[in-house]
Protein backbone atom coordinates (compact mmCIF):
# COMPACT_ATOMS: atom_id res chain seq x y z
CA UNK A 1 0.00 0.00 0.00
CA UNK A 2 0.85 3.64 -0.81
CA UNK A 3 0.19 6.41 1.67
CA UNK A 4 -1.09 9.52 0.41
CA UNK A 5 -1.03 12.41 2.78
CA UNK A 6 -2.89 11.62 5.85
CA UNK A 7 -5.85 10.19 4.56
CA UNK A 8 -6.04 7.98 1.60
CA UNK A 9 -3.76 4.85 0.59
CA UNK A 10 -4.01 3.19 -3.00
CA UNK A 11 -2.90 -0.18 -4.19
CA UNK A 12 -0.53 -0.40 -7.25
CA UNK A 13 -2.53 -1.11 -10.09
CA UNK A 14 -0.41 -4.35 -11.19
CA UNK A 15 3.21 -6.26 -10.08
CA UNK A 16 5.88 -5.82 -12.67
CA UNK A 17 7.42 -8.21 -14.10
CA UNK A 18 10.78 -8.77 -12.72
CA UNK A 19 12.21 -11.95 -13.91
CA UNK A 20 14.90 -13.44 -11.75
CA UNK A 21 18.25 -15.18 -12.89
CA UNK A 22 19.11 -18.17 -10.56
CA UNK A 23 23.09 -19.08 -10.99
CA UNK A 24 23.55 -22.21 -10.02
CA UNK A 25 26.84 -23.88 -8.40
CA UNK A 26 30.08 -24.57 -10.23
CA UNK A 27 29.90 -28.16 -11.16
CA UNK A 28 26.05 -28.85 -11.13
CA UNK A 29 25.28 -31.74 -13.40
CA UNK A 30 21.86 -31.99 -15.65
CA UNK A 31 20.23 -34.10 -12.82
CA UNK A 32 21.26 -31.41 -10.03
CA UNK A 33 19.60 -28.37 -12.84
CA UNK A 34 16.11 -31.13 -13.34
CA UNK A 35 16.05 -31.20 -9.47
CA UNK A 36 16.11 -27.00 -9.44
CA UNK A 37 13.53 -26.82 -12.45
CA UNK A 38 11.56 -29.30 -10.67
CA UNK A 39 11.16 -27.22 -6.99
CA UNK A 40 10.91 -23.70 -9.38
CA UNK A 41 7.92 -25.27 -11.33
CA UNK A 42 6.44 -26.44 -7.55
CA UNK A 43 6.61 -22.51 -6.89
CA UNK A 44 4.35 -21.69 -9.63
CA UNK A 45 6.97 -20.61 -11.77
CA UNK A 46 8.66 -21.78 -14.92
CA UNK A 47 12.75 -22.05 -15.25
CA UNK A 48 14.27 -21.42 -18.62
CA UNK A 49 17.97 -22.56 -18.75
CA UNK A 50 20.10 -19.77 -20.97
CA UNK A 51 22.24 -21.51 -23.36
CA UNK A 52 25.53 -21.93 -23.25
CA UNK A 53 26.27 -20.37 -19.92
CA UNK A 54 28.66 -21.84 -17.27
CA UNK A 55 27.90 -22.21 -14.54
CA UNK A 56 24.71 -23.50 -15.59
CA UNK A 57 21.95 -20.14 -15.37
CA UNK A 58 18.19 -20.02 -15.29
CA UNK A 59 15.49 -17.77 -16.17
CA UNK A 60 12.59 -17.86 -13.46
CA UNK A 61 9.39 -16.76 -15.88
CA UNK A 62 6.66 -15.55 -13.86
CA UNK A 63 8.07 -13.33 -10.88
CA UNK A 64 6.98 -10.04 -10.49
CA UNK A 65 7.82 -7.43 -7.81
CA UNK A 66 6.26 -9.13 -5.09
CA UNK A 67 8.47 -12.17 -5.32
CA UNK A 68 11.20 -13.16 -2.35
CA UNK A 69 14.45 -14.08 -4.29
CA UNK A 70 15.13 -15.79 -0.72
CA UNK A 71 12.48 -18.20 -1.92
CA UNK A 72 15.36 -19.20 -4.52
CA UNK A 73 18.40 -18.70 -2.92
CA UNK A 74 17.35 -21.78 -0.36
CA UNK A 75 17.43 -24.35 -3.07
CA UNK A 76 20.15 -26.61 -2.85
CA UNK A 77 22.72 -25.88 -5.84
CA UNK A 78 21.80 -21.84 -6.37
CA UNK A 79 24.99 -19.82 -5.76
CA UNK A 80 22.73 -16.91 -6.30
CA UNK A 81 19.77 -14.67 -7.45
CA UNK A 82 19.80 -11.89 -9.61
CA UNK A 83 16.98 -9.86 -10.84
CA UNK A 84 17.07 -9.34 -14.35
CA UNK A 85 15.14 -6.45 -14.10
CA UNK A 86 14.24 -6.67 -18.15
CA UNK A 87 10.44 -7.98 -18.92
CA UNK A 88 11.82 -9.92 -21.02
CA UNK A 89 13.93 -12.73 -20.12
CA UNK A 90 13.94 -15.38 -23.18
CA UNK A 91 15.01 -12.65 -25.77
CA UNK A 92 17.52 -10.51 -23.35
CA UNK A 93 21.07 -10.76 -23.90
CA UNK A 94 21.63 -12.12 -20.66
CA UNK A 95 19.07 -15.17 -21.84
CA UNK A 96 22.19 -17.02 -23.86
CA UNK A 97 26.31 -16.55 -24.48
CA UNK A 98 27.27 -14.36 -27.50
CA UNK A 99 25.09 -13.37 -30.71
CA UNK A 100 22.27 -16.14 -31.65
CA UNK A 101 22.24 -17.27 -35.49
CA UNK A 102 19.15 -18.07 -36.76
CA UNK A 103 18.98 -21.22 -39.45
CA UNK A 104 16.44 -20.88 -42.30
CA UNK A 105 16.70 -24.05 -44.52
CA UNK A 106 20.70 -24.03 -44.90
CA UNK A 107 21.27 -20.58 -44.02
CA UNK A 108 22.28 -18.84 -41.08
CA UNK A 109 21.71 -15.19 -40.17
CA UNK A 110 22.90 -13.02 -37.62
CA UNK A 111 26.77 -14.00 -35.23
CA UNK A 112 28.79 -12.62 -38.17
CA UNK A 113 26.01 -13.93 -41.32
CA UNK A 114 24.65 -10.97 -42.88
CA UNK A 115 21.80 -11.75 -45.48
CA UNK A 116 19.85 -9.73 -48.48
CA UNK A 117 16.28 -10.45 -48.73
CA UNK A 118 15.16 -9.53 -51.97
CA UNK A 119 11.87 -9.46 -54.23
CA UNK A 120 8.48 -7.77 -55.15
CA UNK A 121 6.42 -6.24 -52.64
CA UNK A 122 3.59 -9.13 -53.72
CA UNK A 123 3.34 -12.01 -55.68
CA UNK A 124 1.58 -10.84 -59.03
CA UNK A 125 2.09 -13.61 -61.41
CA UNK A 126 4.02 -17.10 -61.66
CA UNK A 127 5.84 -15.34 -64.95
CA UNK A 128 6.90 -11.34 -63.06
CA UNK A 129 7.60 -13.79 -59.70
CA UNK A 130 10.28 -16.09 -61.98
CA UNK A 131 11.91 -13.28 -63.01
CA UNK A 132 12.66 -11.43 -60.10
CA UNK A 133 13.81 -14.71 -58.89
CA UNK A 134 16.29 -14.95 -60.71
CA UNK A 135 17.65 -11.87 -60.96
CA UNK A 136 17.93 -11.55 -57.33
CA UNK A 137 19.76 -14.72 -57.26
CA UNK A 138 22.04 -14.09 -59.63
CA UNK A 139 22.90 -10.29 -57.77
CA UNK A 140 23.77 -12.45 -54.70
CA UNK A 141 20.22 -12.80 -52.67
CA UNK A 142 19.78 -15.40 -50.36
CA UNK A 143 16.44 -15.45 -49.26
CA UNK A 144 13.09 -14.48 -51.75
CA UNK A 145 10.47 -12.54 -49.95
CA UNK A 146 7.15 -11.85 -51.61
CA UNK A 147 3.69 -11.01 -50.23
CA UNK A 148 0.62 -13.12 -51.20
CA UNK A 149 -1.62 -11.61 -47.80
CA UNK A 150 -1.28 -7.82 -47.97
CA UNK A 151 -2.25 -5.63 -45.28
CA UNK A 152 -3.25 -2.79 -47.37
CA UNK A 153 -4.71 0.60 -45.87
CA UNK A 154 -7.24 0.79 -48.45
CA UNK A 155 -10.04 -2.11 -49.46
CA UNK A 156 -9.91 -1.33 -52.68
CA UNK A 157 -6.03 -1.67 -53.11
CA UNK A 158 -4.65 -5.59 -54.23
CA UNK A 159 -4.60 -7.52 -51.24
CA UNK A 160 -2.74 -10.38 -52.51
CA UNK A 161 -3.28 -13.64 -54.60
CA UNK A 162 -3.73 -15.69 -51.24
CA UNK A 163 -2.82 -19.73 -51.65
CA UNK A 164 -1.98 -19.09 -55.10
CA UNK A 165 0.95 -16.38 -54.62
CA UNK A 166 2.12 -19.02 -51.77
CA UNK A 167 2.22 -21.93 -53.91
CA UNK A 168 4.50 -19.14 -56.84
CA UNK A 169 6.40 -17.86 -53.93
CA UNK A 170 7.78 -21.54 -53.14
CA UNK A 171 8.19 -22.90 -56.96
CA UNK A 172 10.01 -19.96 -57.34
CA UNK A 173 12.48 -20.33 -54.35
CA UNK A 174 13.02 -23.84 -55.04
CA UNK A 175 13.46 -23.23 -58.19
CA UNK A 176 16.66 -20.77 -57.55
CA UNK A 177 17.80 -22.05 -54.89
CA UNK A 178 16.39 -19.45 -52.43
CA UNK A 179 14.50 -19.76 -48.86
CA UNK A 180 11.33 -17.90 -48.99
CA UNK A 181 9.69 -15.36 -46.48
CA UNK A 182 6.32 -14.16 -46.62
CA UNK A 183 3.97 -12.57 -43.99
CA UNK A 184 1.56 -14.15 -42.30
CA UNK A 185 -1.90 -12.02 -41.23
CA UNK A 186 -3.80 -14.37 -38.73
CA UNK A 187 -3.33 -17.08 -36.73
CA UNK A 188 -5.91 -19.15 -38.49
CA UNK A 189 -3.25 -18.79 -41.53
CA UNK A 190 -0.21 -20.08 -40.25
CA UNK A 191 -0.32 -23.70 -41.03
CA UNK A 192 -1.40 -23.03 -44.19
CA UNK A 193 1.99 -20.52 -44.91
CA UNK A 194 3.73 -22.53 -43.06
CA UNK A 195 3.30 -25.01 -45.76
CA UNK A 196 5.14 -22.82 -48.09
CA UNK A 197 7.66 -20.46 -46.47
CA UNK A 198 10.99 -21.04 -44.73
CA UNK A 199 10.41 -18.28 -42.37
CA UNK A 200 7.34 -16.70 -41.31
CA UNK A 201 7.26 -12.35 -41.05
CA UNK A 202 4.82 -10.55 -38.63
CA UNK A 203 4.52 -7.05 -40.51
CA UNK A 204 4.30 -3.56 -38.69
CA UNK A 205 0.78 -4.14 -38.31
CA UNK A 206 0.53 -7.07 -36.53
CA UNK A 207 3.80 -6.77 -33.99
CA UNK A 208 1.22 -6.71 -31.37
CA UNK A 209 -1.56 -9.45 -32.64
CA UNK A 210 -0.81 -11.82 -29.48
CA UNK A 211 -2.82 -14.63 -30.83
CA UNK A 212 -0.34 -14.26 -34.19
CA UNK A 213 2.98 -14.21 -32.06
CA UNK A 214 2.08 -16.88 -29.66
CA UNK A 215 0.59 -19.16 -33.13
CA UNK A 216 3.94 -18.49 -34.86
CA UNK A 217 6.10 -18.88 -32.07
CA UNK A 218 4.07 -22.78 -31.87
CA UNK A 219 4.90 -23.68 -35.64
CA UNK A 220 8.51 -24.74 -35.40
CA UNK A 221 9.62 -22.80 -38.15
CA UNK A 222 11.64 -18.98 -37.48
CA UNK A 223 10.22 -16.00 -37.51
CA UNK A 224 10.68 -12.17 -38.94
CA UNK A 225 9.19 -10.00 -36.67
CA UNK A 226 8.76 -6.62 -37.87
CA UNK A 227 8.72 -3.17 -35.17
CA UNK A 228 5.53 -1.64 -35.55
CA UNK A 229 5.20 1.67 -36.95
CA UNK A 230 4.59 3.37 -33.31
CA UNK A 231 6.15 1.06 -31.20
CA UNK A 232 9.05 1.57 -29.04
CA UNK A 233 11.96 -1.20 -28.77
CA UNK A 234 10.56 -2.36 -25.01
CA UNK A 235 7.36 -3.35 -27.36
CA UNK A 236 9.38 -5.30 -30.13
CA UNK A 237 11.83 -7.33 -27.16
CA UNK A 238 8.39 -7.82 -25.59
CA UNK A 239 6.53 -8.90 -28.87
CA UNK A 240 9.62 -11.22 -29.60
CA UNK A 241 8.98 -12.67 -25.94
CA UNK A 242 5.45 -13.58 -27.04
CA UNK A 243 6.73 -15.89 -29.68
CA UNK A 244 9.57 -17.09 -27.65
CA UNK A 245 7.49 -17.87 -24.51
CA UNK A 246 5.46 -19.90 -26.86
CA UNK A 247 8.30 -21.87 -28.03
CA UNK A 248 9.84 -19.85 -31.14
CA UNK A 249 13.30 -19.08 -29.40
CA UNK A 250 14.61 -18.09 -33.39
CA UNK A 251 13.41 -14.69 -34.48
CA UNK A 252 14.55 -12.15 -36.47
CA UNK A 253 14.08 -8.31 -35.61
CA UNK A 254 13.34 -6.07 -38.20
CA UNK A 255 13.71 -2.13 -37.84
CA UNK A 256 11.49 -0.41 -41.04
CA UNK A 257 11.00 3.04 -39.85
CA UNK A 258 8.35 4.57 -37.59
CA UNK A 259 5.75 6.76 -38.19
CA UNK A 260 7.16 10.64 -38.71
CA UNK A 261 5.97 14.18 -39.39
CA UNK A 262 7.59 14.51 -42.47
CA UNK A 263 5.67 13.16 -46.07
CA UNK A 264 9.57 13.42 -47.35
CA UNK A 265 9.79 9.68 -46.51
CA UNK A 266 7.50 6.86 -46.25
CA UNK A 267 8.51 6.82 -42.59
CA UNK A 268 11.20 7.79 -39.92
CA UNK A 269 14.03 5.12 -40.30
CA UNK A 270 15.72 4.82 -36.55
CA UNK A 271 19.28 3.73 -37.51
CA UNK A 272 19.84 3.94 -34.26
CA UNK A 273 17.48 1.37 -33.45
CA UNK A 274 20.21 -1.69 -34.55
CA UNK A 275 22.85 -1.07 -32.07
CA UNK A 276 20.22 -0.63 -29.27
CA UNK A 277 18.70 -3.78 -29.82
CA UNK A 278 22.13 -5.12 -29.84
CA UNK A 279 23.41 -4.12 -26.55
CA UNK A 280 19.85 -5.88 -25.44
CA UNK A 281 19.12 -8.83 -27.10
CA UNK A 282 21.39 -11.80 -28.85
CA UNK A 283 18.86 -11.72 -31.84
CA UNK A 284 19.63 -10.98 -35.34
CA UNK A 285 18.90 -7.42 -36.19
CA UNK A 286 17.57 -6.92 -40.45
CA UNK A 287 16.75 -3.47 -41.99
CA UNK A 288 13.69 -2.80 -44.58
CA UNK A 289 14.71 0.46 -46.59
CA UNK A 290 12.75 -0.35 -48.41
CA UNK A 291 9.58 0.36 -46.78
CA UNK A 292 11.34 2.98 -44.33
CA UNK A 293 12.00 5.34 -46.85
CA UNK A 294 9.34 4.57 -49.16
CA UNK A 295 11.35 5.96 -52.29
CA UNK A 296 13.36 3.82 -54.41
CA UNK A 297 16.28 6.25 -54.53
CA UNK A 298 16.94 6.50 -50.88
CA UNK A 299 17.43 2.70 -50.32
CA UNK A 300 20.59 2.00 -51.24
CA UNK A 301 21.98 5.03 -49.02
CA UNK A 302 20.12 3.53 -46.07
CA UNK A 303 20.58 -0.04 -46.80
CA UNK A 304 24.68 0.87 -46.81
CA UNK A 305 24.28 2.96 -43.06
CA UNK A 306 22.30 -0.39 -42.01
CA UNK A 307 25.47 -2.38 -42.52
CA UNK A 308 27.59 0.36 -40.52
CA UNK A 309 24.97 0.37 -38.04
CA UNK A 310 25.66 -3.46 -37.28
CA UNK A 311 22.60 -4.85 -38.61
CA UNK A 312 23.23 -8.43 -39.58
CA UNK A 313 20.86 -8.26 -43.19
CA UNK A 314 18.79 -5.99 -45.19
CA UNK A 315 15.56 -6.36 -47.00
CA UNK A 316 15.04 -4.94 -50.25
CA UNK A 317 11.86 -4.87 -52.30
CA UNK A 318 12.59 -5.22 -56.64
CA UNK A 319 10.31 -4.83 -59.30
CA UNK A 320 11.75 -5.12 -63.30
CA UNK A 321 8.61 -2.57 -63.63
CA UNK A 322 8.24 -0.45 -60.62
CA UNK A 323 5.85 1.86 -62.42
CA UNK A 324 3.17 -0.59 -62.91
CA UNK A 325 4.01 -2.69 -59.87
CA UNK A 326 0.03 -3.60 -58.20
CA UNK A 327 2.00 -2.79 -54.53
CA UNK A 328 4.59 -0.28 -53.57
CA UNK A 329 6.50 0.08 -56.69
CA UNK A 330 7.53 3.89 -55.76
CA UNK A 331 9.95 2.03 -53.04
CA UNK A 332 10.71 -1.25 -55.68
CA UNK A 333 14.44 -0.88 -57.02
CA UNK A 334 15.27 -2.44 -60.59
CA UNK A 335 17.08 -5.69 -61.07
CA UNK A 336 20.19 -3.62 -62.32
CA UNK A 337 20.05 -1.13 -58.96
CA UNK A 338 19.82 -4.21 -56.85
CA UNK A 339 22.60 -5.83 -58.06
CA UNK A 340 24.38 -2.63 -57.93
CA UNK A 341 23.44 -1.99 -54.36
CA UNK A 342 24.76 -5.92 -53.50
CA UNK A 343 28.39 -5.14 -55.13
CA UNK A 344 28.87 -2.09 -53.07
CA UNK A 345 27.54 -3.44 -49.87
CA UNK A 346 30.22 -6.71 -49.93
CA UNK A 347 33.23 -4.57 -48.74
CA UNK A 348 30.66 -2.84 -46.17
CA UNK A 349 29.81 -6.02 -44.73
CA UNK A 350 33.41 -7.38 -45.05
CA UNK A 351 34.63 -4.41 -42.80
CA UNK A 352 32.00 -5.20 -40.07
CA UNK A 353 34.06 -8.52 -39.94
CA UNK A 354 30.55 -10.16 -41.58
CA UNK A 355 30.42 -12.89 -44.58
CA UNK A 356 26.99 -12.49 -47.19
CA UNK A 357 25.17 -15.30 -46.61
CA UNK A 358 24.53 -17.27 -50.19
CA UNK A 359 21.49 -18.90 -51.63
CA UNK A 360 22.42 -22.18 -51.99
CA UNK A 361 21.85 -22.99 -55.96
CA UNK A 362 20.50 -26.14 -55.32
CA UNK A 363 16.83 -26.37 -56.66
CA UNK A 364 14.46 -27.77 -53.82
Amino acid sequence: MIRVGTRFTVSPPFAIPTPLILVLQAGADRAARDRIVRRVEELGFRASPVEGASPPVLCVLGADGRTDPSLFRALPGVERVIPLGKPYPLVSRESRRGDAAVAVRDLRIGAGSFVTIAGPCAVEDRETTFAIARAVRDAGAAVLRGGAFKPRSSPYAFRGLGEEGLRILAEAGGEFGLAVVTEVMEARDVGLVSRYADLLQVGSRNMQNYALLAEVGRSGKPVLLKRGMAATIEDLLLSAEHVAEAGGRDVILCERGVRGFDDATRNLLDLAAVPALKRLTPLPVIVDPSHATGRAELVAPMAKAAVCAGADGVMIEVHPAPDRAKSDGRQALLPEAFAALLRDLGPLVALEGKTLAEPSRVRA
